[in-house]
C-alpha cells in the first residue's frame, strides 16, 4: 500500500502545480509540501464514502491551511468525490469546483470554508464538540452510532493566529480526545523564516492546553499511519508535528518562501518534474497506481457506510423514540416546524416594565424545553448575556450529554466553535457576548454569513444605555458594521413580546446567522395598533402606532428607541405621526416597495420619514430626505447613568419631538 500511496501523492503534486500555473496564480507550496499526508488521510486513515460526503458518521477533514486549496481538490478527485479533472483544470475560474479557497457547500468533500488562518482548526473544535455531544445522546451499549474523528492540517500561520490558542486551549480543558491536528512543521512564512516573528516552543505550549504532542516525518507514511493510531487511543486531542519542506519537490523554490504563494513559472514546473520523474512535456498527470488504489478502495469505503446504516437500523429497532430525536436533531437547520410549533411562549402585559435580554432568556428557556438540541452558551458571561439554561446540565468531560457551553472568555473562538458544531449536524447552535465585543468574533460571524450557517448570536448590552461602564461598552457603531455584512440578518426588539418573535424568527431562518441586539434597561411593553403584529412582524416591520390613514411623518425605530419615538408623537399632538417597529431592517428592506409604502403609511421618498436608532446614522441614510432627519448618535458615548448619557447626547424623545416639529 505505501507505494500506491506514494503514486497517490505523487498526482497530488503532479495536479496542484499544473493547475496553479496554468490559472497563474495560487499556492504551491503547501500542496507540494504535505501530499503524503492527503494520500495517507483519504487512502488508509480516514472512514468515509467519497459516493456520499454526507455520511453523518464519516471522519472530518479541515484543510485549516486553506490557501493550500489544491492539496484537498487533488486528492479529492483521486479519491472518487464529485470533482472533476476538468474542474482542476479551471482552478481558481468562475464555474469551477476548484476555487480559490476551500467554499463550503461549493465542492464535495470540503467541511467548511477556510482560508482566514486559524478558523479551520477552531471550527473543527466545534465539530469535535459536537460529535462528542452527540455520542453522548445516542450511543447505547453495542450501539456505537455517533464515532468518527475530526482531522486538521494547520501550519505556523494557523497557529500564530490569536483564535487557534483559544480554541485549542478550550479543547485541551474539555478533553477532546476524536481532534487530531497535523502541524506542517515547514517554518516558512510569506515573509520568510518564522525565526523572524515565531519562535516559542509550540509542543510546550499545547501541552501546556493538555494535548498529547506527536512528532514525525511528513513524507514517512507508515509512520503517520502509526501516529494517527497513536492520537486515536489518547483521550486528549492530540497535535501531531510533522517535519516538512515547504515546496519539496520543485528545486527551484524548495524550502523558501517563494513556494508559498505564487506560481512555479513554467521553468519552474519543468524543473519539478523532472526531479520528481514525470514528464516535463505532459500537463496534469496522474499515475495509474493512483487511481488503480482508489478504484479498488471503493468498495471497501462503501462496506464502512454500509455496515454503519445496518448498525443504525438496528439500533433506531431498538430505540424507536432515540431514533424520532435523531430525525428531528437532524432537521434543516437543527429545529424541526414541529418543535418549534411545540414551545409555549411567555405573555406580557401592556406596560409590564423588562429588559430584552430578560425577555430573550425566557424565549430561549421556552424553545429550549421544546428544542432539546439548542445548544450554546456565552463567553463567561451567562448572567449578563441571560442565556442560562434551566435545568440545564453544562457540557464538561464528565458530563458530556449537557447542552450548556462554558466558552470562558474567548469570543473569536466560541463562535467558530458554534459554527463548527452547526455544520456537523445534529444541533442548533447559539453563543452570547455584549454587542460590543461582536467586533472580536467579527470573523467567525463573517465565515457563518459565507458558509449560510444559522447560529444564532445573542448581542446584549446594545447602546449608549450601558451607561456608567461608559463608552469602551456603548456599542454606537455597532449596528451598522453587522448590517453590512452580507447573509446576516440582525433582529433589534422594542420590548418583550418583539423579542420571543424574534427568537421564532431566528430559529425559523435556516440559511444564515442571525444577530440579536438586546437591551441591558427595562423596556415597557407597548400597546400595539396592528393586532395582526406578530404576523406583520415577519415582514421585518410593522406598526405600533398608526398616527392616523395618512401620517404627516413616520418614525422608523428599532429597540429601545420604539418606545421613545412613541413618546416623542405624543408630545406633536398636532402632527400625525406613524410610529414603525423595524424589528429587522435589512429584512424589511428586501419586501415588496408596494407592502413597505403601506407600513410607511405613504410613498417613500414622498412621505417625511425620521430614523430613529441610537447608534450612527450608516445605513439609514436612503430612508430620508434630510440627514437631519435620521436620529442618530455620531460619537462615542460618556460614562454615566444611562438618562444623563442621554441626556449628554441630545438623545431623547423631547429633542427627537423638536426635530418632528
Amino acid at each position: 500500500m505505501e507505494n500506491q500511496l506514494k503514486a497517490v501523492a505523487l498526482s497530488i503534486r503532479s495536479l496542484s502545480m499544473d493547475a496553479i500555473q496554468k490559472a497563474n496564480s495560487g499556492h504551491p507550496g503547501l500542496p507540494l509540501g504535505a501530499a503524503e499526508l492527503a494520500a495517507a488521510l483519504y487512502g488508509s486513515i480516514m472512514r468515509h464514502n467519497p459516493k456520499n460526503p454526507a455520511w453523518k458518521n464519516r471522519d472530518r477533514f479541515v484543510l485549516s491551511a486553506g490557501h493550500g486549496s489544491m492539496l484537498l481538490y487533488a486528492i479529492l478527485h483521486l479519491a472518487g468525490y464529485g470533482v472533476s479533472l476538468d474542474d482542476i483544470k479551471r482552478f481558481r475560474q468562475p464555474g469551477s469546483r476548484c476555487p480559490g479557497h476551500p467554499e463550503y457547500g461549493w465542492t464535495p468533500g470540503v467541511e467548511m470554508t477556510t482560508g482566514p488562518l486559524g478558523q479551520g482548526l477552531s471550527t473543527a473544535v466545534g465539530m469535535a464538540l459536537a460529535e462528542s455531544m452527540l455520542a453522548a445522546k445516542y450511543n447505547e451499549p453495542g450501539y456505537k452510532i455517533v464515532d468518527h474523528y475530526t482531522y486538521v492540517l494547520a501550519g505556523e500561520g494557523c497557529l500564530m493566529e490569536g483564535v487557534a490558542s483559544e480554541a485549542s486551549s478550550f479543547a485541551g480543558h474539555n478533553k477532546l480526545g476524536k481532534l487530531i491536528v497535523f502541524y506542517d512543521e515547514n517554518h516558512i512564512t510569506i515573509d520568510g523564516s518564522t525565526d523572524i516573528a515565531f519562535t516559542e516552543d509550540i509542543a510546550k505550549r499545547y501541552e501546556a492546553y493538555g494535548w498529547q504532542i506527536l512528532r514525525g516525518d511528513m513524507y514517512n507514511i507508515p509512520e503517520i499511519e502509526k501516529l494517527a493510531a497513536a492520537a486515536r487511543l489518547d483521550p486528549r486531542p492530540s497535535l501531531i508535528m510533522l517535519k516538512s519542506v515547504i515546496g519539496k519537490g520543485a528545486p527551484t523554490v524548495a524550502g523558501t518562501a517563494k513556494a508559498h504563494g505564487a506560481p512555479l513559472g513554467a521553468e519552474g514546473v519543468a524543473a519539478a518534474k523532472k526531479a520528481l520523474g514525470l514528464d516535463p512535456e505532459k500537463d496534469f498527470q496522474i499515475q495509474p497506481e493512483a487511481l488503480e488504489f482508489f478504484e479498488k478502495k471503493a468498495a471497501s469505503f462503501a462496506q464502512m457506510e454500509a455496515e454503519w446504516n445496518a448498525l443504525f437500523e438496528k439500533w433506531a429497532a431498538e430505540y424507536p423514540a432515540k431514533k424520532k430525536a435523531w430525525d428531528e436533531d437532524f432537521a434543516e437547520g437543527g429545529v424541526s416546524a414541529k418543535r418549534l410549533q411545540a414551545a409555549v411562549l411567555p405573555e406580557y402585559e401592556a406596560g409590564a416594565s423588562l429588559a430584552t435580554r430578560t425577555a430573550s432568556n425566557n424565549a430561549l428557556n421556552a424553545f429550549a424545553a421544546a428544542v432539546p438540541n439548542l445548544t450554546g452558551g456565552s463567553a463567561d458571561l451567562q448572567g449578563p448575556n441571560a442565556v442560562g439554561l434551566k435545568g440545564a446540565a453544562a457540557y464538561t468531560p464528565q458530563t458530556p450529554d449537557g447542552r450548556y457551553i462554558h466558552f470562558g472568555i474567548r469570543e473569536f473562538a466560541m463562535a467558530a466553535i458554534c459554527n463548527g458544531i452547526q455544520l456537523h449536524g445534529g444541533f442548533r447552535a447559539f453563543c452570547a457576548t455584549f454587542m460590543v465585543f461582536a467586533d472580536y468574533l467579527r470573523p467567525a460571524l463573517r465565515l457563518s454569513a459565507l458558509m449560510q450557517q444559522p447560529v444564532i448570536y445573542v448581542l446584549t448590552h446594545d447602546s449608549i444605555y450601558v451607561g456608567e461602564d461608559g463608552p469602551t461598552h456603548q456599542p454606537v457603531e455597532t449596528l451598522a458594521s453587522l448590517r453590512a455584512i452580507p447573509n446576516v440578518r440582525l433582529f433589534r426588539p422594542a420590548d418583550a413580546e418583539e423579542t420571543a418573535v424574534a427568537w421564532k424568527l431566528a430559529l425559523q431562518h435556516t440559511d444564515g446567522p442571525v444577530c440579536l441586539a438586546l437591551s441591558r434597561q427595562n423596556l415597557p411593553v407597548l400597546e400595539k395598533d396592528d393586532p395582526d403584529w406578530k404576523h406583520t412582524a415577519e415582514c421585518g416591520a410593522y406598526i405600533v402606532r398608526k398616527g392616523g390613514e395618512k401620517p404627516d411623518i413616520t418614525i422608523l425605530a428599532t429597540g429601545s428607541e420604539v418606545e421613545m419615538a412613541v413618546r416623542a408623537a405624543e408630545l406633536v399632538p398636532e402632527k400625525h405621526v406613524r410610529v414603525v417597529s423595524v424589528l429587522s431592517k435589512e429584512l424589511f428592506e428586501s419586501q415588496p416597495e408596494k407592502l413597505i409604502e403601506t407600513i410607511l403609511g405613504g410613498k417613500r421618498g414622498v412621505l417625511r420619514t425620521v430614523t430613529a436608532e441610537a447608534g450612527v446614522r450608516m445605513g439609514w441614510e436612503g430612508w430620508t430626505q434630510n440627514p437631519a432627519d435620521n436620529f442618530s448618535i455620531n460619537r462615542f458615548g460618556e460614562s454615566g447613568p444611562a438618562k444623563l448619557v442621554a441626556e449628554e447626547l441630545g438623545f431623547t424623545a423631547e429633542k427627537l419631538a423638536a426635530l418632528l416639529k
